[in-house]
């Protein structure tokens, strides 16, 4: 059972540049969230491997989701990315955020991008600010 209110997750569910790149919510829960995004041609760079901003924005979906899913609005102070290995095209990538550390008005997060296979790709970690 979620403690994420229904208007939280929608207001979460209904980010246009999610919907954009097909960005997807598999589970929300405070302070946790798991996003899909399915790797197309679309979304490939000049080498033929998902461009580093695609994989970074699922990271990023699923950091924002997991940030806010207290009710609070929070917004991003830091945030950085390890690519640890390519992924293939149709290939279905997983984004983990878990919330590790909460104080006061600024929580950090760790997102664990991983293939099919359960393979990592990257490794993300951010922090957040509740004003």
């Amino acid at each position: 059972m979620s403690d994420v209110s229904g208007e939280t997750r929608s207001r979460i569910d209904s980010d246009p540049y999610c919907e954009t790149l097909g960005i997807e919510i598999v589970a929300l829960d405070t302070g946790f969230a798991r996003m899909e995004l399915t790797i197309t041609e679309e979304l490939l760079n000049f080498h033929g491997t998902p461009h580093g901003a695609a994989i970074y924005s699922l990271a990023d979906a699923a950091f924002a989701a997991a940030s806010n899913s207290h009710g609070d609005a929070a917004v991003g102070l830091e945030a950085n990315i390890s690519y640890l290995e390519a992924a293939d095209t149709d290939e279905t990538l997983t984004a983990t955020a878990e919330e590790t550390h909460i104080s006061g008005r600024t929580a950090e997060y760790e997102i664990v991008v991983t293939g099919e296979n359960g393979n990592r790709v990257a490794t993300f970690r951010g922090r957040v600010y509740r004003p």
